[in-house]
């Protein structure tokens, strides 16, 4: 499987993150299996004409899934927003798997979460809106055990 990662530097040692906010999945390493999702992040934060980010492509064997303790979301669903939710709002909250793998609740649909986390929209109408929208995906590596199974394979630079 590749995976990518939008940064503003060569990451060829992946290392897991302590975010300085609240996140979706929790801290880690953050990978997309969409390349178009890690460009889009990478130019996002370019901040001058010169300034030269990096979209970093990495290997990730599947097979090692077996060994780790993994979260799948195939999409969006109750346990993903729940999920999702825990790690956003409760900066004490931590989990214990190695690896979680799920949708985006990216820029596109942070309105909906934001009117569902003011009660204005039930969980079922939220689900209902979210399905409107082409969700990419993320793979979080949350442990140091995780990251012994990514393999860095090149670096892409990203210029507006």
């Amino acid at each position: 499987m590749i995976l990518y990662h939008g940064s503003n530097s060569i990451v060829e040692q992946p290392r897991i993150i302590e975010p300085n906010r609240t996140l979706d999945y929790g801290s880690g390493f953050y990978t997309t299996c969409a390349e178009k999702q890690a460009y889009d992040w990478a130019e996002r934060k370019i901040k001058t004409p010169d300034q030269v980010n990096y979209v970093n492509v990495y290997e990730f064997d599947e097979k090692v899934l077996k060994q780790l303790k993994v979260l799948w979301f195939d999409g969006p669903t109750d346990e993903w927003i729940d999920f999702v939710m825990r790690n956003r709002q409760d900066e004490t909250y931590s989990h214990d798997y190695d690896l979680v793998y799920g949708p985006v609740a990216n820029d596109n649909v942070y309105v909906q979460f934001g009117l569902y986390e003011q009660g204005f929209i039930s969980k079922t109408t939220l689900l209902g809106e979210l399905k409107v929208y082409k969700l990419v995906d993320q793979m979080l590596f949350h442990t140091e055990r995780a990251l012994q199974y990514i393999r860095f394979i090149e670096a892409k630079e990203v210029r507006k």
